[in-house]
């Protein structure tokens, strides 16, 4: 299993002095959240790139559907061959059910968005190939690439592409689909009977990752390299606590876990608490013993 933290909120400069912190105290990746109108995600990644050697970067999470792909696809390669190939792209559908969150612009409803989420992903593979191509979509097109003056972005670094985790709501087949067609599933829980509850177990991970593997296989794709990612906030005082909330996560087949805590958005609180969580290292489960 692999570790991440994920900076709730801080400009460009928090951003760069926590990644080279984290990277410090052995974490292996570093994500920042992305907004709308909000300190610029990407930005911040890359001042997170230039005082770090390692570690991956990468947004938690893309509101892909109300991106531009062309412009998303030249963010993350230009940032891919700054970082040296650390790059991690996550997507999802964006937030709904709050008014704040669509201040410029009128939701579309869910089942635009999903076009557009899987339209999105489309063109940001095939821009990321480097090589001409043409699209026509439902809400995307594309003519001939290789016309463009000046030349592209280089493709990224890495091969064949840059990793990229997809929201999956469990059990909903369609959703999760689009997540085993990529390269790493954002679990959420999207029951059928909503009186079902909203506690998502480490039980559910398990089916879901099942469940994603059997798929994977039939389309003749096996799970090397393919992560689950599970997000949740450990404690920095306690790391036989904080080890013992990962562990049921991992045994269910979790490969990264995020440390995030969302409870509050103040700069000042967000950088001392994040400072305390990262200097506390990693909430590793072998710290108590092999997670088997």
């Amino acid at each position: 299993m692999r570790f991440g933290f994920v900076l709730p909120y801080g400009d460009a400069r928090t951003a760069g002095d926590l990644a080279a912190m984290a990277e410090e105290h052995g974490w292996d990746g570093f994500f920042v959240w992305e907004g709308i109108w909000a300190i610029d995600a990407w930005v911040s990644l890359t001042a997170a790139a230039m005082t770090t050697n390692q570690i991956r970067l990468g947004t938690m999470l893309t509101p892909l559907p109300r991106r531009q792909p062309w412009e998303l696809a030249s963010q993350t390669s230009t940032l891919d061959n700054l970082s040296g190939g650390r790059v991690t792209l996550s997507v999802g559908l964006g937030v709904t059910g709050d008014d704040r969150w669509w201040l410029f612009e009128s939701d579309p409803g869910r089942k635009v968005r999903a076009e557009r989420l899987d339209e999105g992903l489309a063109m940001v593979s095939k821009l990321w190939t480097g090589t001409p191509f043409d699209y026509v979509g439902k809400h995307f097109r594309s003519r001939a690439t290789g016309s463009l003056v000046p030349p592209a972005a280089p493709p990224p670094v890495q091969k064949p592409r840059i990793p990229v985790w997809v929201v999956g709501g469990w059990p909903r087949p369609k959703s999760m689909r689009r997540a085993a067609a990529w390269d790493g599933w954002l679990p959420h829980y999207a029951p059928h009977d909503t009186s079902a509850g909203s506690d998502f177990t480490p039980d559910m991970l398990a089916e879901g990752t099942d469940w994603i593997r059997a798929h994977r296989a039939a389309q003749r794709l096996t799970m090397d390299d393919y992560d689950v990612v599970m997000e949740g906030t450990t404690p920095h005082d306690d790391p036989v606590a904080a080890a013992e909330i990962v562990r049921p996560w991992a045994d269910a087949g979790a490969t990264w876990w995020l440390d995030a805590d969302w409870s509050s958005l103040d700069p000042d609180e967000v950088r001392s608490a994040s400072e305390r969580r990262l200097r506390a290292g990693p909430p590793r489960p072998a710290r108590l013993g092999s997670v088997g």
